[in-house]
């Protein structure tokens, strides 16, 4: 019996489908549905004050656990490498060292000029990069530096020096001087590799960033020159992305400048993403980016999103932005959660941002 053309295509249609159906799904599939159908199991709802207040509690905790260690020593030793004047501030170079804890750099800037009492501190944070914290201070000696600042206006501590505020400015692992050599990876990306070696003994490479940002923060905070009650933080890239983390973990923190981080790991992981240096592990069982900002409401901050930066997807800020906006409505805070879009690729901007710090710290 001859079978017709129409019998035949609805005969290997039917088993098409049916080995589409039975076939595996490969890794990326799986991902990119568990990312859709992540649990988020402790996102804020909205509500008053007080019930905000009662879940940032719970929310930090959950946090914290996940994160593991990210407490800086209570005591260490600052060993002072170098100093540079001038004409508007001084740039000191500081190695800070404590037992069991792997040394921290840190830049120091402070304003010159005759003024009396304490200034506000501002803790300045870089993003990834391959001079680290050298190109947040202005250190442009070569083409290359002066490259990589320009491109970003990524010399946001020294704008912040000659505004007034002294400014500590750390290097994170694995960035600037703290790593060994780019060519020894082969290719492969520092941050994915370090956090697999950090996860191997216990570690996550975000808690030992915050730890030395939060480190940094106790350094500034306990200058002679600097009003405790006067602090703020301000970052690019993972800079923001560190700056979010600090402010939410640290009361301390007055008032935040989040630029370029207006993204969430869901968006992020449906992707083929490996930037090692922004995981959290189990992260999104519990919450994303917008609960971890909603835990600095309701201090000031504001969020600076280029309009041609392409490392965040428009589709996903709005929705980010509603579920940080529920936790500053609940303290009837509004007004104290900003958002500068300004027309401009990955960078710092600055226009509203340091009118806003200036109005909360007064330098």
């Amino acid at each position: 019996m001859r079978m017709t053309r129409r019998e035949w295509l609805t005969i290997t249609g039917i088993l098409s489908s049916g080995r589409h159906a039975t076939s595996q799904s490969t890794v990326d599939e799986e991902i990119r549905s568990l990312a859709e159908h992540a649990p988020l199991s402790m996102q804020f709802q909205g509500g008053a004050a007080e019930e905000c207040r009662r879940w940032q509690q719970k929310f930090s905790t959950k946090l914290g656990q996940l994160l593991g260690q990210y407490q800086p020593p209570s005591q260490w030793e600052t060993i002072p490498e170098s100093t540079v004047d001038f004409e508007d501030h001084r740039r000191e170079a500081h190695l800070l060292r404590a037992k069991g804890f792997p040394d921290l750099p840190v830049y120091l800037l402070t304003p010159r000029g005759s003024f009396t009492g304490r200034r506000p501190g501002m803790l300045a944070l870089h993003g990834h990069g391959e001079f680290g914290n050298d190109s947040v201070v202005g250190i442009a000696n070569t083409p290359e530096r002066k490259a990589a600042i320009a491109s970003a206006n990524y010399d946001y501590g020294l704008q912040l020096v000659r505004q007034g505020y002294v400014v500590a400015a750390p290097c994170f692992t694995p960035f600037g001087r703290r790593l060994d050599s780019r060519d020894a990876y082969r290719g492969d990306d520092p941050c994915g590799v370090t956090f697999i070696r950090m996860q191997l003994l216990g570690k996550v490479l975000m808690a030992e960033n915050l730890r030395d940002a939060l480190w940094s923060l106790t350094l500034l905070s306990r200058n002679d020159s600097v009003d405790p009650d006067r602090l703020g933080c301000a970052g690019l890239s993972y800079g923001g992305r560190l700056t979010m983390l600090t402010s939410a973990l640290s009361p301390k923190i007055k008032v935040a400048v989040i630029s370029g981080a207006l993204n969430v790991m869901r968006e992020r992981i449906l992707g083929r993403y490996g930037c090692g240096a922004q995981v959290i592990p189990g992260l999104l069982q519990f919450g994303d980016v917008p609960e971890i900002a909603s835990l600095i409401a309701p201090r000031p901050c504001l969020w600076e999103v280029g309009n041609q930066d392409r490392l965040m997807v428009k589709a996903w800020i709005g929705p980010a932005l509603d579920g940080i906006r529920r936790a500053y409505q609940a303290y009837g805070a509004l007004a104290s959660l900003q958002v500068d879009f300004f027309d401009g690729t990955h960078r710092w901007n600055g226009v509203k941002a340091y009118p806003w710090l200036a109005r909360v710290l007064q330098p």
